[in-house]
């Protein structure tokens, strides 16, 4: 298995502009086996119990390697910061996790079956590898590392097929706002 890349075609102080923008790059996928994962680094027991309230199920693990985690069975409150991850979610899970993770930074990454053909690029369907969005929230970047007061959009595609992430953010009447980089997941 290899990561994506992606590339950020969106940077806005409205949540809702944001989810506008994933949506109309949903409209031209191949939604087939939508799915949604969640990460969240959180500091804070009220972002902690609001997220774990609508993400019961999600694993966790200690900052820095200091051995708390859910595999533990260990009390996420009493390790903060922790970084929180909950594969395969619903996209109706989308809103109440966003609410839940206040000042937190979060990543949503909606995760579908390809993006369509191409061919003004020269490039035919993109497969599952390649074929996810990302909103970042209150975050520069998709590893949480740079905090930020506003959302990023990225769109995630092969390596070799990069010239697709400026074909997709034109689809969506943007273009593309930084590099692409090496998706951490």
């Amino acid at each position: 298995m290899s990561n994506s890349y992606a590339q950020p075609i969106l940077r806005t102080a409205d949540l809702s502009e944001g989810l506008c923008t994933v949506e109309r790059l949903l409209g031209i996928a191949d939604l087939g086996g939508l799915e949604v994962d969640f990460d969240v680094r959180i500091s804070s027991t009220r972002s902690l119990s609001a997220v774990l309230a609508v993400l019961p199920d999600a694993e966790w693990w200690a900052e820095g390697g200091r051995g708390g985690s859910s595999e533990r069975r260990d009390d996420p409150s009493a390790s903060l910061p922790i970084w929180l991850r909950r594969w395969a979610g619903a996209p109706e899970m989308v809103k109440p996790f966003l609410q839940a993770v206040g000042d937190s930074p979060a990543t949503v990454r909606w995760d579908f079956n390809a993006w369509p053909e191409a061919p003004e690029v020269g490039l035919g369907v993109g497969g599952t590898r390649g074929a996810f969005v990302t909103l970042c929230v209150h975050a520069l970047d998709l590893g949480l590392e740079e905090p930020a007061a506003d959302y990023t959009v990225f769109v995630h595609v092969k390596q070799v097929e990069a010239e697709r992430a400026p074909w997709l953010a034109a689809r969506v009447e943007l273009r593309v706002i930084g590099d692409l980089v090496m998706a951490p997941y």
